[in-house]
């Protein structure tokens, strides 16, 4: 009798399998014989589920993305205005192991961004999404009082994502220089400034 495969399954392994070796051995370092001995399975399986590299790719920074705005989700629910872009901004940090592998995984696609239009186009729209979300939760603050000042939202929003940024990069690259508990105490006296 034939074996009966969960095709969802086996794609969420490769792509799970596409993480890990991003995260621990760079996106260039990422090959499709890497991603398939990871998961165990041979370059054929593997071609099976997705078309070329860039695919696995982008499948495993969209399935990084879905799990984040899931998390995201749960963590906000009945929260709105400052309160909520708390919660949203603390968890784009990396703030313990798993937001740090998320980072880690951002990150390596940034550069290869650069050079691939398909997988900037994934990132712009990722990003919009994201931005999206800080913008309207800053106009939820304001519209509540929560807000000092006038300064223009779209600025503060830029200012608060870039901040974001900033400081995960600076963590992977300088852990001597900033621990998480930094992040967090910056982050939050950003936003007590608000």
């Amino acid at each position: 009798m034939p074996k009966i495969v969960d095709h969802d399954e086996r794609r969420r392994e490769l792509l799970s399998a596409a993480h890990r070796v991003i995260v621990r051995d760079g996106i260039d370092a990422a090959t499709t014989r890497a991603i398939a001995k990871e998961a165990g399975y041979s370059n054929g399986v593997l071609a099976h589920y997705f078309a070329d590299k860039d695919e696995i790719l982008l499948s495993a920074l969209r399935q990084s993305h879905r799990r984040i705005r899931e998390r995201l989700a749960r963590k906000v629910e009945g929260a709105g205005g400052l309160a909520a872009l708390r919660e949203l901004l603390l968890d784009n940090l990396p703030l313990d192991a798993e937001r740090t592998q998320e980072t880690r995984l951002e990150v390596s696609f940034w550069s290869r961004s650069l050079a691939s239009e398909r997988l900037a186009e994934v990132q712009r729209t990722e990003a919009d999404e994201l931005r999206a979300v800080v913008r309207g939760l800053l106009a939820e603050a304001r519209a509540a009082g929560e807000l000092r000042g006038d300064d223009s939202l779209d600025d503060v929003t830029e200012h608060l994502l870039a901040l974001v940024d900033g400081l995960s990069l600076h963590l992977l690259l300088y852990p001597g220089r900033l621990r998480r508990v930094d992040l967090e105490r910056i982050m939050l006296a950003q936003l007590d400034r608000l």
